[in-house]
């Protein structure tokens, strides 16, 4: 079975404060653009996961963990060799492997006949990183709490982007820059609200 693990930009992202637990609360407007890995993903006598990325193979990548957290919850036995050609570049905030992971558990779901619901996928999901329940839907979305609730959005029209990579990656990009967050940078999440409004309304242009 083989399947698109698209990409995601964040039309808005503000930070509304730390939680108790050490995340910190979100508000986020997300979109899943055309850019997107692909996932090669049959039946083994075992787990396994490659891709032509090296050092994403094995089970480092999230894909490994959605796969097992999924076995765990459907009571079965991780089976499956998953490859991933990697389109998306790596830590660069385009969401490429909590894509990779969302992909992992749709067709995992099928090709072990679990028939979980997408609410009993956002609940592993949710287990697997942040970011992870908003791919299992896509689209265009509101993402609140650490990025784990995901609301549905009228459709972003049809627009060109034009994305810009850097060589060059921060070691634990994410973590290191909310650790410097300070509360006179967190966000009343105005920003995120107005921008749903825009897209409640079709006023997007």
């Amino acid at each position: 079975m083989e399947a698109p693990a698209f990409a995601k930009l964040n039309l808005t992202l503000e930070v509304l404060g730390r939680r108790d637990d050490g995340y910190h609360e979100i508000r986020s407007v997300l979109q899943t653009i055309d850019l997107a890995d692909r996932l090669e993903i049959v039946p083994a006598s075992s787990l396994s996961v490659e891709c032509d990325d090296a050092s994403l193979n094995g089970e480092t990548n999230l894909v490994w963990r959605a796969a097992a957290a999924l076995a765990e919850r459907g009571n079965t036995e991780p089976r499956a060799h998953i490859y991933i050609h990697k389109r998306i570049p790596v830590a660069m905030g385009l969401g490429g492997g909590s894509s990779d992971a969302a992909t992992a558990l749709l067709v995992l779901n099928q090709l072990w006949g679990l028939d979980l619901t997408i609410e009993d996928l956002a609940q592993v999901a949710g287990t697997i990183g942040s970011d992870v329940a908003f791919f299992l839907s896509g689209g265009t979305a509101l993402v609140s709490g650490r990025g784990e609730r995901v609301t549905p959005l009228p459709p972003l029209p049809p627009v060109a982007v034009i994305m810009v990579c850097p060589k060059s990656t921060v070691p634990n990009k994410t973590a290191s820059v909310y650790s410097t967050l300070t509360p006179g940078q967190y966000s009343d999440g105005g920003i995120t609200r107005r921008m749903t409004e825009i897209l409640m309304g079709g006023h997007f242009v």
